[in-house]
């Protein structure tokens, strides 16, 4: 039989919920048992920044096609959060996002060397990514929940955590695992640049700066990113929290959307 045939198969989507959910649950709860119990070093670093950002605004930078040079040198004295390919594009603004966040095993390979240049922001990087000798900046791992993203089935489990020490969910984009981290810092205002949410075929380019990855699931991570964007919007309206979309085009209508340049002249006024 071939592959394509058996991945369709019952037998085979059943192995791959067991595997990807199931077995990984229990190995995932077992860890954070312990790190409440030990409480390890980089436990320690997680709860120290809760709320230190209390009530302040910031802009996370994902790396849509949307988003231009240009929006990046007017973000300079804006506190900031990068991600992925963006540090591809530090040396030309000639400076670096106050935070910066890697999840994704095979991006994260494929970024290594460029990560291993940073000096001044701030990185977070999921706890599955063990290879961190090169990383010359400040560092702080963080415990990521896949949940059953993996498994082959037609509704995922989308959850927004508000403890980072315990868990970021995954929402397949790591802008959502960065709106977890800065809401738990305290992060009152949040603005979205680059979030396009939109990937198909026909699109010459993907993102921003490409990061040589190529996922598959392409076709349908935009409309799974946007149901975890909900997810999102429930917990910011419960904890008085604002997101804003300033985004230009895409398909993410989950926020208010604004224009960058009209936020960042309110600010200067």
């Amino acid at each position: 039989m071939k592959l394509s045939k058996l991945k369709n198969t019952k037998a085979y989507q059943f192995i791959r919920t067991v595997r990807f959910f199931y077995l990984y649950e229990v190995f995932f709860n077992s860890r954070k048992l312990f790190r409440k119990i030990i409480k390890p070093e980089e436990y320690k670093k997680l709860k120290k920044l809760k709320n230190i950002h209390n009530n302040d605004k910031c802009f996370i930078l994902a790396t849509g096609p949307s988003l231009t040079m240009d929006d990046l040198k007017k973000l300079n004295n804006e506190i900031t959060f990068g991600m992925n390919s963006l540090c591809r594009a530090f040396d030309e603004t000639g400076w670096e996002t106050t935070y910066f966040a890697i999840q994704d095993k095979s991006v994260y390979k494929k970024m290594y060397e460029d990560l291993g240049k940073l000096s001044t922001t701030k990185l977070f990087v999921s706890d599955d990514n063990n290879d961190v000798s090169q990383i010359n900046c400040e560092l702080t791992r963080f415990p990521l929940n896949i949940y059953n993203h993996k498994t082959v089935c037609n509704k995922f489990i989308y959850k927004y955590s508000d403890s980072i020490c315990d868990e970021i969910s995954s929402g397949f984009t790591i802008a959502y695992t960065i709106l977890q981290i800065a809401t738990y810092m305290g992060f009152k205002e949040i603005y979205l640049l680059g979030c396009d949410c939109d990937y198909v075929d026909d699109k010459e380019k993907r993102h921003f700066i490409e990061t040589g990855h190529y996922d598959p699931t392409y076709k349908t991570i935009g409309n799974k990113m946007i149901e975890a964007y909900k997810e999102a919007k429930q917990y910011a309206d419960a904890n008085n929290i604002k997101i804003y979309n300033a985004t230009r085009g895409g398909k993410l209508e989950v926020f208010e959307r604004v224009d960058l340049d009209d936020v960042l002249i309110q600010k200067n006024d």
